[in-house]
């Protein structure tokens, strides 16, 4: 038992180290599986033979283990190929990363998809997860690497690029430009990140948020939002926050159907941008939303063809209307709150937000497990062992205005890497936390824990 103590801490004392040299930080990410990009490339480069990663090979197991495993119909026909066999002129991005690169394919990643989609709104964001310099023109290798934020460390995820196709086209992912790869090659590092391509279906929005910045997600039930929530969002855009909305199913029959005003349940949009406009003397507040199919687009007031926009200022209405079927559409506020069920918003920790910014968060990583028979108490429905579940005691110094007793924080759980274990059967655990107020005359006594 000692021996296990003294080698955890020492694991422990060991990251803390590389922590403070910078290791695991977005310069500085760590090499996933191993893998150093650059050496990878100018090996590649010198012998002239295109990179192939045996890590995550193009075959079978890659691409799943039930819908998408052997024998499946989802995957009759599939054949991996690289850009350049059946793109006469592919280019990684072309004219900037934008929204309408991402349009989704065979695989039920629209989370991972809406994620993505905002993330293009954010270029610094963007080129933490999709570095610069990479091409399929100058020193092209067949190699291609991103970066993800797990679990407190950013990680730098090598690929090839050789991709699901069939009949020609990308199974998955795709961009609408047609010639552009980077959001395929996006998926298929985080399809790595995560064991297969099947791995990523399903999901929510946060979770995308989070593993491309390392923010923290707030959760909005719209029939319970607080009444400042549109302010909110106004704030949450010009922070740069990262924001994604859907609207729930009731049985799984309704999963992705289509209303008659054509908005589709059970999937994940984001949300793109925040305005009001004058209309009809009074000022209208819209939300502009992105479905991550590149096409079926809300048909009620606000939308493309609606006669709302006829009646506003010439120069705002060309500044924000945008009559294309790509997935994206305004809707006022109001309908939004009747129509969606739960918006999401990631909030950018410091680590992340540009150095102008004046109010920052900070965030603090507290690793802990619930381990049977020993910290696994149960939730409150077992007070006779609920208080054996793992402890943390916060304090708050810093007020969110001087001179005032207010100070905000967010509190989050993550589950390490339950998406790889899908091909075992487990899937993500139900889990929970519980924030308790201490005592004020217990307060600055010292607890052994």
């Amino acid at each position: 038992m000692e021996q296990i103590c003294a080698t955890g801490i020492a694991a422990r004392l060991r990251s803390e180290w590389d922590r403070n040299e910078g290791f695991g930080q977005n310069h500085m990410a760590l090499k996933f599986l191993g893998q150093d990009f650059e050496y990878l490339r100018d090996r590649c480069l010198q012998s002239g033979c295109l990179f192939e990663d045996e890590t995550f090979p193009a075959q079978q197991s890659s691409l799943g283990f039930k819908e998408l495993g052997p024998g499946s119909a989802k995957t009759k026909g599939v054949h991996w190929k690289r850009p350049t066999d059946f793109c006469t002129d592919p280019h990684f991005i072309v004219d900037g990363a934008t929204r309408t690169d991402i349009c989704q394919g065979a695989l039920g990643d629209c989370w991972l998809l809406a994620a993505i989609a905002c993330l293009t709104l954010n270029e610094p964001l963007l080129h933490r997860v999709v570095p610069h310099g990479q091409s399929f023109h100058q020193q092209y290798a067949g190699i291609f690497h991103f970066q993800f934020w797990q679990f407190g460390d950013w990680v730098d995820v090598v690929i090839d690029d050789r991709l699901p196709v069939r009949d020609g086209k990308l199974l998955f992912v795709h961009s609408a430009e047609g010639a552009e790869f980077w959001s395929a090659l996006v998926e298929k590092a985080y399809a790595k990140l995560n064991g297969c391509y099947e791995a990523l279906s399903g999901g929510c929005t946060s979770e995308g948020f989070e593993d491309f910045t390392g923010g923290v997600t707030e959760m909005y039930e719209l029939k319970k939002a607080p009444p400042n929530l549109f302010s909110i969002i106004r704030r949450a855009v010009e922070r740069g926050s990262l924001m994604g909305c859907s609207i729930d199913i009731t049985s799984l029959f309704d999963m992705e159907a289509i209303t008659f005003k054509k908005l589709v349940k059970g999937h994940a949009y984001s949300i793109t941008g925040v305005e009001e406009v004058e209309y009809r003397r009074n000022l209208t507040k819209l939300l502009r939303i992105r479905n991550p199919w590149g096409e079926v687009e809300w048909m009620g007031p606000w939308s493309d063809e609606s006669k709302e926009w006829r009646e506003i200022d010439p120069s705002v209405r060309s500044r924000l209307h945008n009559c294309q079927e790509d997935g994206e559409f305004w809707m006022s506020f109001s309908d939004f709150m009747r129509e969606f069920s739960r918006l999401e918003i990631c909030n950018l920790t410091a680590d992340a937000l540009q150095s102008s910014e004046v109010k920052k968060w900070n965030t603090s990583l507290y690793p802990g497990e619930w381990r049977r028979g020993s910290t696994a108490g149960g939730c409150r429905n077992f007070p006779a062992t609920f208080w054996i579940n793992p402890q943390f005691k916060i304090v708050l110094k810093e007020p969110d205005i001087q001179n005032q007793d207010e100070c905000t924080f967010l509190v989050a759980l993550m589950q390490k890497n339950r998406r790889k274990l899908r091909r075992e059967g487990k899937d993500m655990e139900t889990i929970g936390f519980a924030i308790y107020e201490v005592p004020k005359e217990v307060r600055d006594q010292h607890c052994l824990t």
